[in-house]
């Protein structure tokens, strides 16, 4: 059994920068089937954007996604854990914080290394469980 974030988290995550417009964002989510990315300038976490983001941030809003940035949709106030965290302290932060992903940051360079999500716990946790086997199960595209 895992011990650390980094024994499950995603590595390396997709990042990109605050001034992506939102319409390149939608499209490497569809392309590499996530529904979540970091956005970073030169390595450094500026925020986090989801695919609910984009839609309640931006597309509800009436705003142009060929012409919006990445940055008017994503969250800036970031829960982050380190790669050497216990899983434990991640699930006590999800649980607490009401997230369901965590950027995970080296402490020593401050620099983006991974991302762990929900999904990602459930897999290691609780292997039973329904969002476990939907979160290992691969895409049909």
């Amino acid at each position: 059994m895992a011990d650390t974030v980094r024994d499950i988290m995603t590595a390396p995550p997709v990042q990109v920068s605050p001034e992506a417009l939102v319409t390149e964002v939608a499209r490497r989510m569809r392309d590499e089937d996530i529904g979540a990315v970091l956005v970073t300038e030169n390595g450094h976490l500026r925020g986090l954007v989801t695919d609910r983001d984009l839609t309640v941030r931006v597309l509800a809003e009436g705003g142009d996604p060929d012409t919006r940035r990445v940055a008017e949709a994503c969250s800036g106030e970031l829960i982050t854990v380190a790669p050497d965290d216990a899983i434990d302290r991640a699930v006590h932060l999800m649980r607490a914080k009401a997230v369901r992903r965590l950027p995970v940051v080296d402490p020593d360079q401050d620099r983006v290394v991974g991302i762990v999500a929900l999904g990602d716990l459930a897999v290691e946790r609780d292997t039973e469980s329904a969002l476990s086997d939907i979160s290992a199960a691969t895409p049909n595209t």
